[in-house]
């Protein structure tokens, strides 16, 4: 009896039956799904099971647990300010902040995200000065070290800070640390066991079930946080490993974004660290005031927003399109990758047609091909709309960074592309000050003299093999 009839019957009508959930069922954007469609067709037995590891949408159950005391403070401290926002009595301590108190409303209301004046910043930009500081922090630690880093790599780097973390867990300093399972899949057990024999504890983001089998793969902590005794957090782009200090010879210099933060907005990176925690770990971090020793110390305004698969809203997305549509002078972006959806897209489209001078910076070398050919596939957009772009020819430009008219910017770990916004769990701090936007907008007009700019005229000229990976590129850009 010939059974491959069966077999390929039975293969037909799970791709139907799953091709009806992806459409009726699952609600998602209309592009994803013809992309999905695609991979189904095409590919019928492949791409069954890459929509299993891929595809599939998190439960909508709640991921990340609150202390219900803590989050009844937070929703009176959100209410107070919204109601604050909306009879104009927010008391603000520099006059550039009030144009954007529709912003500050936004991230209250979508995410819970309290506005703090009190901070000081110190921004980064080099891998070799941010771990310089970092572990010097960590050496003067004396309660707890939280460090959340979505790679980490058992290198040069890596040892160094493992040795770090050591010695302050001898000397009974609260050591923890969590990892995305996926991004630093290539940490030994021996790093790991090092840590953990030495009093710290060492957690990971949806560890494998089976190893080398996760069907969670597609949903990955990419937050990258620190927070030492509660005073002190750390923001960014910046990972764990010899690369990110410049070291790789694929990348060469790593250009990337990292701020330091003292004051109030601590508080807020402390409690995303918590929460992350207690969803990776059995042993729950419980809400102490230890956690929360932060002090004054500046007059930085400041938001933390998360967003990730979980969440309703897209709020750093929607973060991002509202600093855009605001611009009246200019916005410069930097990011690794441009993957923009349509909505995003619009608002840079309509901000170069309506004179804003719109200027994006993206690296001139790939570390994941098929994201690099469908960045490129977008960039004809905004070179038609009369936005300009350069190519950052120094090495690897990996920072995630918006300014507007200097007064306010985003640092954090999202991307411009469809999985930062969507699939990843990610974190931005969103700032509201004049000094560190213009420092900021510095630092990129300093990148200028490291690039080339990408004319409309040579984005033309470019052969038609790239122009084919583009165009493939960018057909499944949805679900990357």
């Amino acid at each position: 009896m010939n059974i491959i009839p069966y077999i390929l019957t039975t293969i037909l009508i799970l791709n139907v039956l799953l091709a009806l959930a992806i459409i009726f069922l699952e609600r998602r954007d209309a592009s994803a799904t013809w992309a999905w469609l695609m991979v189904l067709l095409f590919l019928p037995i492949v791409g069954f099971l890459l929509y299993l590891i891929f595809g599939r949408r998190l439960s909508h159950k709640e991921i990340f647990i609150w202390d219900k005391k803590s989050r009844l403070g937070l929703l009176t401290a959100v209410q107070e300010q919204l109601k604050a926002i909306k009879d104009n009595t927010l008391e603000v301590q520099r006059k550039e902040i009030v144009p954007y108190e529709d912003l500050i409303y936004m991230h209250l209301k979508n995410n819970d995200a309290l506005f703090s004046q009190n901070n000081d910043v110190e921004v980064f930009t080099d891998g070799q000065k941010k771990f310089h500081a970092l572990l010097e922090d960590i050496e003067r630690a004396e309660d707890h070290i939280h460090l959340l880093y979505y790679i980490i790599r058992d290198d040069n780097l890596g040892q160094r800070l493992a040795e770090a973390l050591i010695k302050k867990a001898k000397e009974n300093v609260d050591v923890k640390i969590l990892y995305d399972d996926m991004g630093s899949r290539l940490l030994s057990r021996k790093y790991v066991k090092r840590i953990r024999a030495a009093g710290g504890q060492v957690e990971s983001f949806f560890p494998s079930l089976i190893p080398k089998v996760n069907l969670k793969i597609n949903y990955r902590n990419h937050r990258k946080l620190v927070i030492i005794d509660g005073e002190i957090g750390y923001i960014g782009g910046f990972n764990i490993g010899d690369e990110y200090l410049g070291f790789s010879k694929r990348f060469g210099y790593w250009r990337d974004t990292h701020l330091k933060v003292e004051g109030d907005a601590v508080h807020n990176m402390q409690t995303r660290f918590i929460l992350d925690w207690n969803q990776a770990s059995r042993r729950d971090i419980v809400y102490e005031d230890r956690f929360y020793q932060a002090k004054s110390k500046g007059d930085v305004g400041m938001q933390i927003v998360s967003s990730g698969p979980d969440s309703e809203w897209e709020q750093i997305k929607h973060g991002y399109i509202k600093m855009i549509m605001s611009a009246k002078k200019y916005v410069y972006i930097q990011t690794p990758y441009f993957i923009p959806d349509d909505s995003l897209l619009d608002a840079l489209r309509i901000a170069v047609l309506s004179g804003v001078d719109v200027r994006l910076m993206i690296p001139n070398k790939p570390d994941h091909p098929f994201v690099y050919w469908a960045t490129y596939s977008n960039i004809g957009d905004l070179l038609m709309a009369g936005a300009r772009i350069y190519v950052y020819q120094r090495g690897f430009l990996h920072a995630k960074t918006i300014v507007v008219d200097g007064n306010i910017a985003s640092v954090g770990t999202a991307n411009i592309d469809v999985r930062s916004f969507r699939l990843n769990f990610e974190v931005n701090a969103f700032l509201y000050h004049s000094d560190v936007a213009r420092l900021l907008a510095d630092r990129f007009n300093e990148d200028l003299k490291e690039s080339t700019e990408l004319t409309y005229k040579l984005y033309q000229s470019r052969s038609k093999w790239i122009r084919f990976k583009e165009a493939i590129a960018r057909l499944l850009s949805p679900i990357l």
